[in-house]
């Protein structure tokens, strides 16, 4: 009786040592390939397009649009991103925050990839040809031109 207690006792115990938390991502996904495409004298219309509506846009300043990116991973790792777009009239005129630094990798959209990539791993069901890459971006043309 004694033994059988000790081991539902540790049983019990060792069932809530660990704790899976969720990655915690707020605010804008700020992705280093949208940073990229961002060129000077572009259109509000055409940053809104790539980058998405800003998390902190002022009424008081419609000059100025940031972007803002917090994403905490499972093991409490904390990375946060601010990129701040000035325009002048409708045109895109500065940009501050925008080279990538070593820590803010991890606001990318990489949980979706490394999930699925570590799915595959057990699994050899849903092969794909790999050898070519995958086509991403978004290519902007100023309005009335086509491609």
């Amino acid at each position: 009786m004694r033994l059988l207690f000790l081991l539902s006792t540790a049983l019990a115990l060792s069932a809530c040592s660990i704790i899976y938390k969720l990655p915690t991502r707020q605010g804008n996904i700020i992705e280093q390939k949208q940073l990229d495409q961002l060129k000077l004298g572009m259109t509000h219309e055409q940053v809104h397009y790539l980058m998405g509506t800003p998390i902190a846009a002022s009424a008081f300043r419609p000059d100025r649009w940031d972007y803002v990116g917090y994403y905490k991973s499972p093991r409490g790792q904390v990375t946060e991103r601010v990129v701040s777009l000035y325009f002048q009239g409708d045109v895109l005129a500065r940009m501050d925050g925008m080279e990538q630094h070593g820590d803010t990798k991890a606001i990318d959209n990489s949980d979706v990839t490394g999930v699925v990539d570590s799915e595959k791993k057990g699994s050899k069901k849903n092969e794909r040809d790999t050898s070519a890459p995958p086509a991403g971006g978004v290519k902007i043309t100023p309005p009335g031109q086509q491609s």
